[in-house]
């Protein structure tokens, strides 16, 4: 599907009065108010890195972004704004959104350490069908964060609210700083 389909999702979710599980669940469905909120906010205010832009633009050769997320998933809300923001700078870049836990269960073949099915995934692919890169779940400095807190068995309380502070506070420049790595390779 492409951004628009996925807000769609987003949007089906929000105004069903019966919405299918997981949404069922009043968590999940809470999650993803506060992530349409979330992800609504980046798109409005997030800024984009110049250099990352221009290498982005430069982009010659049609590549195939696949982005593997779920609504429900805070990480994607912080994530995956700034991943369209920047799709959209080169109509050479096609997007495909995927949910996660819906068929074709692609994140089976890109599980985090193995066997974890974190999200949310971009897969960067070129003409052919060959990944050119892989990145997610999360910016490297967030995961470090996150290892540490899982280490402390942290409760998911105060992991959410730690990992929803890091993101206000780094306003997507370390997943971009990680994206423009990737694109320079």
């Amino acid at each position: 599907m492409d951004f628009n389909a996925y807000e769609a999702v987003f949007q089906e979710i929000l105004h069903n009065p019966s919405p299918a599980a997981p949404y069922n669940n009043p968590d999940y469905l809470n999650y993803t108010k506060l992530n349409w909120s979330r992800q609504s906010r980046w798109l409005k205010t997030g800024k984009l890195n110049e250099d990352l832009a221009t290498a982005i633009k430069n982009i010659k050769e049609e590549q195939h972004w696949i982005i593997i997320t779920e609504p429900w998933c805070g990480d994607a809300s912080h994530s995956v704004p700034f991943i369209q923001m920047l799709a959209t700078l080169n109509p050479l870049i096609k997007t495909d959104y995927q949910l996660r836990d819906s068929p074709p269960h692609l994140i089976q073949q890109y599980l985090t350490n193995g066997t974890s099915k974190s999200i949310p995934k971009l897969i960067m692919r070129d003409k052919q069908g060959h990944d050119i890169a892989v990145w997610g779940p999360r910016p490297a400095e967030c995961q470090i964060l996150y290892d540490q807190l899982h280490k402390e068995k942290a409760d998911f309380e105060r992991t959410k609210i730690a990992l929803q502070q890091w993101y206000n506070d780094d306003k997507g420049v370390s997943l971009q700083r990680e994206l423009l790595l990737l694109i320079q390779q």
